[in-house]
């Protein structure tokens, strides 16, 4: 399947936030930013560099940023997954269609293009390996507060080997099926056994 068709059936699959992807999706292709197929989700670049990604999630859907952090965010709208260790990425969610204003929105792509433009970017810490938490993770974080609790608490080997175990699945039902069995453990602050990484 070529990411065009991806692509195509990324934005035409049955969904609750099937209407506010595809407003989402307008938007965004109203801007200079080409459209890709990264991570098993839309992602928009400019110049070779990665600007935004658009998520659909179970219980909400939205814009994340790469280089959010950069963002004004004078409307106070963006969420970070993980305070004080996600350094970058930022947020826009969606729980209904009519949550999205346009304006705004097309606010802040326009400055998150501008940003990339002017090569405005977080270098990761080369001096130790960095936690990539995944977007399924992030979103168990918005809806669970106690569980990003948990999370932190852990030492940043068992934080990268759950972030790896979840992240690493290609399909998003599988990715969904390790977090789900995840949670109890990230919960009770217990890492990752080998039992459960072929789950």
């Amino acid at each position: 399947m070529t990411y065009e068709e991806k692509l195509e059936q990324y934005y035409t699959k049955s969904s609750p936030w099937l209407e506010g992807i595809q407003q989402l999706r307008a938007v965004i292709n109203d801007t200079e930013l080409t459209e890709e197929w990264k991570w098993n989700f839309p992602c928009y670049t400019i110049q070779g560099r990665n600007v935004i990604g658009v998520g659909n999630f179970k219980n909400h859907f939205g814009v994340w940023f790469f280089q959010g952090v950069f963002l004004k965010d004078s409307k106070k709208l963006l969420r970070n997954a993980q305070d004080g260790k996600t350094k970058a990425m930022r947020s826009l969610h969606y729980e209904s269609i009519e949550d999205i204003d346009i304006t705004i929105l097309k606010e802040y792509l326009l400055e998150a293009i501008q940003n990339a433009k002017d090569g405005k970017e977080v270098k990761p810490d080369r001096s130790k390996k960095e936690i990539i938490i995944p977007v399924e993770l992030e979103s168990a974080f918005a809806k669970a507060g106690t569980l990003q609790t948990a999370f932190e608490a852990l030492t940043p080997s068992k934080q990268r080997e759950y972030a790896e175990h979840i992240g690493r699945a290609k399909q998003e039902t599988t990715r969904l099926r390790r977090l789900e069995k995840c949670i109890p453990m990230i919960l009770e602050g217990i890492g990752l056994n080998d039992k459960y990484k072929n789950c």
